[in-house]
């Protein structure tokens, strides 16, 4: 179903644009399905390279109980592209470093100030200096989010954060961000908060006029707020 989907995102995305793709496989008689990962094989034989594989881990995700299984905390965000060499501004998503910093950079051996290998030989290096005088650094490929809480009548509405994330990473002001299946608009709020064009695609009119009438709201909220109009504060 998604192939001839991916093909056509794949001749309009920019030469360094990305395509990022939200999806969790199923379970389905008590086993969990391959088609993510068949996905990803046939999306590379359409010419996409998988560039990363990022983890939304939703911080409240509902308690279960399954008799094989526990519940599932976290969903794929799979990165795309067309080339090796594409957009990512990676300092716009940097993190506070944390209270950690202060005791472990107080006093440094010979081994910190150098480029540490890995004792088990597995290529992986740290010079523990280089963190000096920092007060933020690079996150991890794991995204800590809560789950969409507020009732946005759509059944995988997720938080605008996780847009808000990757569009800050992959785009300028300015660019134009393709959400194929916008649902209730998230990805559309993402992109008015950070003073990017949207295109949105959807296919249930009910979500479509959902969208619509959430946009509509929030840029007049958005305007509002940066005219400094006191009842959006």
């Amino acid at each position: 179903m998604f192939l001839p989907i991916s093909e056509q995102l794949k001749r309009v995305l920019k030469p360094q644009g990305s395509f990022v793709l939200n999806i969790k496989e199923r379970a389905v008689d008590s086993e969990r399905q391959t088609y993510v990962l068949e996905l990803i094989l046939e999306m590379k034989k359409q010419g996409w390279l998988w560039i990363e594989e990022y983890m939304w881990h939703k911080k409240n995700c509902y308690p279960g109980k399954w008799p094989n299984r526990f519940r599932d905390a976290w969903e794929r965000c799979l990165h795309f592209t067309k080339q090796r060499k594409f957009k990512m501004f990676q300092e716009s998503v940097m993190v506070p470093m944390g209270n950690w910093a202060q005791k472990r950079l107080e006093k440094l051996s010979d081994t910190d100030r150098i480029r540490d290998e890995s004792r088990s030989l597995s290529g992986f290096g740290k010079n523990v200096s280089h963190w000096l005088g920092r007060k933020h650094v690079y996150p991890t490929n794991v995204l800590h989010l809560a789950t969409e809480c507020s009732n946005r009548n759509h059944s995988a509405a997720f938080p605008v954060n996780l847009p808000i994330w990757f569009v800050k990473l992959f785009t300028e002001e300015g660019d134009v961000v393709l959400d194929p299946f916008i649902g209730s608009g998230t990805t559309a709020l993402a992109c008015i908060e950070l003073n990017r064009h949207y295109i949105g695609i959807e296919l249930m009119e009910n979500y479509y006029k959902l969208a619509l009438e959430t946009t509509t709201a929030h840029h007049k909220f958005v305007a509002a707020v940066r005219e400094g109009k006191n009842e959006y504060r």
